[in-house]
């Protein structure tokens, strides 16, 4: 690993995703920071320009497959040393009134994109990914598309297979359940979860989108030698 990594994020907007960018900033060893968003969020630039830390944001009005591949692999040649990807896009909230081929469109061909992007640059060797607790490829796609139900598990398990398939030679998934600090997540649920954690199975504890976004950082920070996936616990201790 040379002194200098750069971390080519997708998903930035979303509440992970914001709490990913921001923990990048204050991390300070990714050099630069680099996005692919449809809009700017200069909340972000101006907090990293006020940590002396870089983040440059690459515009992508039609997030479409062909036109995301080709913008990661255009972008990641504009960066020096070493390189990590991480995604944490996904639908949110609203699965459960998309169509089982427009909810795919986003979780599982979009995020292949950035796979296939992040691979064609012959730069990145590692990929840290947001994923589901459940996440099962071969799960019914019949019934709601509802966080928790079958068709949403199966969509997240396919988006699975196809970063694997598609991306970098290491892929580090991580499956979070309930996450607390989410704009998706009620607040009334956020305060009662925690209270009832003991009787919680581990893999589905619930889980801050700070606390996810440390675990992605660790993983890429000092990338692992083979691809993993990450529940509660292991998400845990990779927070220290």
């Amino acid at each position: 690993m040379s002194s200098t990594q750069a971390a080519v994020v997708l998903g930035a907007s979303g509440s992970v995703g914001n709490a990913l960018i921001k923990e990048l900033i204050r991390h300070g060893s990714f050099k630069p920071i680099l996005t692919l968003v449809r809009r700017s969020q200069p909340e972000l630039v101006a907090m990293a320009h006020d940590a002396g830390a870089e983040l440059r944001e690459v515009l992508i009005s039609a997030m479409d497959p062909a036109g995301l591949e080709a913008a990661t692999t255009e972008a990641i040649r504009s960066l020096a040393g070493d390189v990590v990807g991480l995604s944490v896009l996904g639908v949110g909230a609203g699965t459960a009134k998309l169509t089982l081929d427009e909810h795919r469109a986003v979780d599982v061909q979009l995020n292949a994109a950035f796979a296939r992007g992040l691979k064609a640059s012959g730069r990145v060797n590692h990929l840290a990914f947001m994923s589901a607790a459940g996440a099962d490829p071969t799960a019914s796609t019949s019934g709601s598309g509802a966080a928790g139900m079958a068709r949403y598990a199966r969509v997240k398990g396919e988006a699975e297979e196809a970063v694997k398939q598609s991306g970098p030679a290491v892929v580090s998934i991580f499956r979070p359940a309930m996450i607390i600090g989410s704009q998706h997540t009620p607040r009334l649920l956020a305060k009662v979860l925690p209270v009832f954690s003991f009787v919680t199975p581990a893999k589905y504890k619930s889980i801050t989108v700070e606390q996810i976004a440390k675990a992605m950082i660790a993983t890429s920070e000092s990338p692992p030698a083979k691809s993993d996936v990450y529940h509660y616990p292991e998400m845990m201790a990779l927070n220290g």
